[in-house]
């Protein structure tokens, strides 16, 4: 029943609930955004979706404009949303328009797609999602080849509820730690410039 209809319907139900739930510290957030970075408070950008599709992925804006590397644009509320990932909770809006789940892959820039090796590109099986196997592992500080990995065995299973709840704790209890918010000598993640399995 999870495999074709429970995995939606608990998506649905969750994100609508951590909305409500968690609507104070998002009106918190929002401001934070607004009084250091001005408007738009959400920063919008094109993901790759399930089979490749894309669709706009919503967050917190943590980069100042203009040109620069992101360490450079950074502004300290920004480090702080994203070690925390309180950037990404918009992305629950994306959950209930069906662009996301809230267990999967995380969605990645469009141009990165013809980039995938074919075992990499079992990710694009199955939508994309706040939480998953590669982000439990480690969130950022999890290199290419092995978050690749990890999506495509995540891909081939079945869905399962206990699995994907229990990824969802353990992301959750990982954003709360603070550890894995960058790759090592990065501000957020690295270029994916066409590594190979």
């Amino acid at each position: 029943m999870y495999r074709r209809f429970g995995k939606r319907a608990a998506d649905v139900l969750l994100a609508a609930l951590l909305l409500l739930a968690l609507a104070p510290v998002l009106a918190g957030v929002a401001l934070a955004v607004l009084v250091t970075l001005g408007r738009p408070v959400l920063f919008r950008q094109v993901r790759a979706g399930r089979g490749g599709v894309p669709f706009v992925l919503l967050k917190f804006r943590t980069l100042r404009d203009g040109p620069g590397e992101d360490a450079r644009r950074m502004t300290r509320t920004g480090r702080l949303l994203r070690r925390f990932a309180l950037d990404e909770l918009p992305q629950l809006v994306n959950v209930l328009r069906g662009e996301m789940s809230l267990v999967g892959p995380r969605p990645l820039p469009p141009h990165y797609v013809p980039l995938f090796a074919p075992r990499q590109a079992l990710r694009l099986a199955v939508r994309p999602g706040l939480a998953g196997l590669a982000q439990s592992a480690g969130r950022n500080a999890v290199g290419w080849a092995a978050r690749f990995e990890l999506d495509a065995r995540y891909a081939e299973a079945p869905p399962r509820a206990a699995r994907d709840l229990a990824l969802l704790v353990r992301c959750a209890l990982l954003a709360l730690s603070g550890r894995g918010a960058a790759a090592p000598g990065h501000a957020t993640m690295p270029e994916f410039r066409g590594e190979q399995l």
